[in-house]
């Protein structure tokens, strides 16, 4: 089995919640080996801001949705270099969606602003899953929504390269602040 993270997307908020309940039973009765799931919502007041609404941990390790994987992702999505790079759709990208855009996506935060847009909620999870066809079967064919699954391994490293570049561009921009303002 391979450790993945999932991103799932649905046309009506309700149903991210629908296949977060439905997510635990899998758990449950095994047919999944969660590790972490999170209902986010991209907030609709053109702020690009991504908040956890419900989030769950389980491994037992008691694992805050900021402290784990799932909140470190949000957390660059919805922070200045997402914000600088535009890792978000909305209202840039129009309510169609385009299918060529979201392929040309080329990180799992422009992926994941894209397919979550502006007031739009959807479902994180990273889990490990011998057959894909019960998580398939709830987020597709019995909630309507979209599945994408992504290494967990990728998405580990495209963590650490946006937190490398988002030092960089703090010191760089802190050092230009400086020579600009010298005496201050």
């Amino acid at each position: 089995m391979t450790k993945r993270v999932i991103v799932l997307n649905f046309d009506i908020s309700s149903q991210a919640y629908q296949a977060f309940s439905e997510i635990k039973k899998l758990h449950l009765s095994q047919e999944i080996k969660g590790e972490q799931m999170a209902v986010i919502t991209h907030s609709s007041e053109g702020d690009h801001q991504f908040k956890v609404e419900d989030f769950l941990d389980f491994t037992g390790a008691n694992k805050t949705s900021k402290g784990g994987l799932i909140g470190m992702l949000v957390g660059v999505l919805g922070g200045p270099l997402g914000m600088m790079l535009g890792w978000f759709g909305g209202s840039l990208f129009g309510a169609s969606k385009d299918a060529q855009e979201l392929r040309e996506a080329h990180t799992i935060f422009e992926f994941v602003g894209n397919k979550i847009g502006e007031g739009d909620t959807g479902l994180i999870l990273i889990a490990d899953e011998e057959d894909n066809r019960p998580l398939n079967n709830i987020a597709m064919y019995e909630l309507g929504g979209e599945i994408s699954r992504f290494d967990l391994d990728e998405v580990e490293a495209e963590i650490k390269k946006a937190h490398e570049v988002e030092a960089e561009t703090k010191e760089n921009a802190q050092k230009i602040w400086e020579e600009k303002h010298p005496n201050d």
